[in-house]
């Protein structure tokens, strides 16, 4: 136990402006959060002061008895001492990276005459080349597999390879060329070990120009079927050399997105060596006093990092920017040895890969939003928020999109206690009312939806969000009564001044309560992510009214696309549709489309 009387004034008028690491404890004596600053007294000040503060940086400062400060040499020093005590303590309000598993890698000995290939895990111990690390142990077998087929490089233990008498199975299946039985000359099995190291550095071109080499030395010596063996060697070869990203030149990098949704992160890693993406993984770090994707990041990096045993690679690409990149920077070199540079703003291949990545990320976490047990525990938490005597069965919230008062459009979105329910949203084009008068179309697009509803075709929901205040949520009222619905609970969502995710108010309609939920709240979560999905529906209905007027053009009116440029690009893609379809690289390889025609192409059918 500690003392619970703390007196932060008494407390900072003794701190030092010192770099160093600070630890907050509840009156139990527990450790609620681990933190690193250049300048101690600043840094300790800003959690004490009255205004401004987000609504978790309130909740832990409430709970704070005891704080402890450690002084270091350099902020890096503080940097690498932090991340120790967070993996050691664990404290609630960190991000807390549950990833203690080593990473697969591909091995290659080096200690006997006919080297083995396999998959290895911990400590590298045994001599020979190691080739990764890879995400998973999926990817590492399916270069094994790979391998296996193409060069025929043993995988076996070394006890089953010294006292085999007669070939084994992958022999026979033509997975193996039985050197255990010395079916194939050393210097043979020692070529097949160099192509198999090449590929594993990500040497492709350079293998490819050595077995091409080979193919025709067999061809002009009349060995056919070594010529054979080697044509389909560099068939395999380039087909997945194709099915990979591979940068111009080689690169050994990491690229790191972040997607945030309803108090929930999920932090997507790509893989790259030599060019050459070995595989993803996804992370799901609890979030603690993070409320922004560079505040997520600035946590989870030095964690994923520094003392994890992970390989550092020489560049780190985030998708954004970093308050303490410089630092981070710093304290990785150390680590590796070597430089270590961290950056967003990329372009090419690697603007391509962090697209990805987010994309990957935005996914997973929406997945997992989804999942049955997550949504059954927000349900509970919202029904007992609004005081509900059951569990909402049905959902319902409308939200409208248009620019500058044109193409209106309403989405509905439905969800039941499986989550969304896809198959009854709606989408209502809204005409006849002046163009920007939101209450205008929320009153028509509720009007269509529950006079339909009150026929019978459908269900009436359990519960009515209108993302708007107390002025669409009076609309949605007066329809309601008009057309006598009853039994449906309206709740109006506001943002917050800020226009922030976690700080929306809610508007009861029944009881006239206006309603504040932390940004932690699970019921919160659940109205964030319905309100979200029709935000979402309604834009995407906007921008396919607004591209189906757009369509209605030819080709003739984009710039630098005349009658013969026309004709080739139909004959090409066979149709308007292919063509808009087809991405700038499908474009560009028309007769008579240059690179920069085939951008303004693109362009014109995929305006935002």
């Amino acid at each position: 136990m500690v003392d619970a009387q703390f007196d932060p004034k008494r407390f900072l008028a003794n701190q030092t402006q010192a770099p160093g690491v600070y630890q907050m404890f509840n009156a139990d004596g527990d450790i609620l959060y681990v933190g690193k600053a250049k300048n101690l007294k600043k840094r300790l000040s800003s959690y004490f002061r009255k205004t401004g503060l987000a609504p978790k940086t309130q909740s832990l400062v409430a709970r704070i008895a005891k704080v402890e400060v450690t002084l270091t040499a350099s902020e890096s020093e503080a940097l690498i001492l932090e991340q120790n005590l967070i993996k050691s303590n664990r404290p609630p309000y960190n991000i807390l990276l549950r990833d203690d598993k080593s990473y697969p890698y591909v091995f290659v000995s080096s200690a006997e005459p006919y080297p083995r290939l396999a998959l290895h895990r911990g400590a590298k111990k045994k001599k020979g080349d190691y080739y990764g690390p890879y995400p998973n142990v999926s990817a590492v077998r399916d270069s094994l597999s790979f391998l296996q087929k193409t060069f025929k490089v043993r995988q076996c233990e070394d006890s089953v390879f010294r006292n085999r008498s007669r070939p084994c199975l992958q022999y026979q299946i033509d997975r193996c060329t039985g050197p255990c039985v010395d079916l194939i000359a050393p210097e043979d099995y020692a070529k097949d070990v160099h192509h198999t190291r090449l590929f594993l550095l990500g040497k492709n071109h350079q293998l490819l120009k050595e077995l091409a080499d080979d193919m025709e030395s067999a061809s002009m010596s009349l060995e056919f079927e070594r010529a054979a063996q080697l044509r389909d060697q560099i068939s395999a070869l380039r087909t997945i050399q194709s099915q990979q990203n591979v940068e111009e030149g080689s690169a050994d990098l990491d690229i790191i997105a972040v997607a945030l949704r309803s108090a929930n992160a999920c932090v997507h890693a790509l893989f790259i060596r030599q060019g050459r993406i070995l595989g993803s993984r996804s992370y799901y770090p609890k979030l603690g006093l993070s409320l922004s994707e560079a505040d997520v990041l600035d946590e989870f990096l030095p964690q994923f990092y520094l003392g994890s045993g992970r390989e550092v690679p020489g560049a780190i690409i985030t998708s954004a920017p970093l308050a303490q990149a410089k630092l981070l920077s710093q304290a990785l070199a150390e680590a590796r040895g070597a430089k270590v540079a961290i950056t967003h703003n990329v372009r090419t291949h690697r603007a391509k890969w962090v697209d990805m990545a987010r994309r990957a990320a935005e996914q997973n976490i929406i997945a997992r939003i989804n999942s049955r047990k997550t949504v059954t525990e927000r349900l509970l938490a919202l029904q007992d928020v609004l005081g509900l005597e059951d569990v909402p069965a049905r959902m319902e919230c409308f939200d409208i999109s248009h620019s500058s008062g044109e193409l209106t459009v309403a989405s509905c979105v439905v969800f039941d206690k499986e989550g969304p329910a896809k198959s009854d949203y709606r989408r209502f084009n809204i005409d006849g009312i002046t163009g920007g008068d939101d209450y205008a179309a929320m009153e028509q697009a509720l009007t269509r939806r529950y006079t339909r509803l009150q026929k019978g075709e459908g269900k009436l929901p359990d519960i009515l969000f209108i993302d708007g205040g107390k002025g669409q949520m009076g609309v949605a009222r007066d329809v309601l009564n008009e057309l006598g619905v009853k039994g449906v609970q309206l709740i109006g969502v506001a943002k917050g001044t800020t226009r922030k995710p976690g700080f929306e108010t809610l508007y009861n309609n029944d009881t006239g309560q206006e309603i504040v939920l932390g940004s932690d709240s699970p019921a919160l979560h659940v109205i964030q992510q319905i309100r979200d999905e029709a935000h979402r529906f309604a834009i995407t209905g906007h921008k396919n009214r607004r591209d189906k007027k757009r369509r209605g053009s030819s080709l003739d009116d984009i710039p630098g696309v005349g009658p013969a440029k026309r004709r080739e690009l139909l004959r090409h893609f066979g149709g308007l549709q292919e063509i808009k379809a087809a991405s700038v690289e499908e474009l560009a390889k028309t007769a008579g489309v240059s690179r920069k025609l085939a951008d303004e192409i693109y362009g014109y059918f995929h305006m935002d």
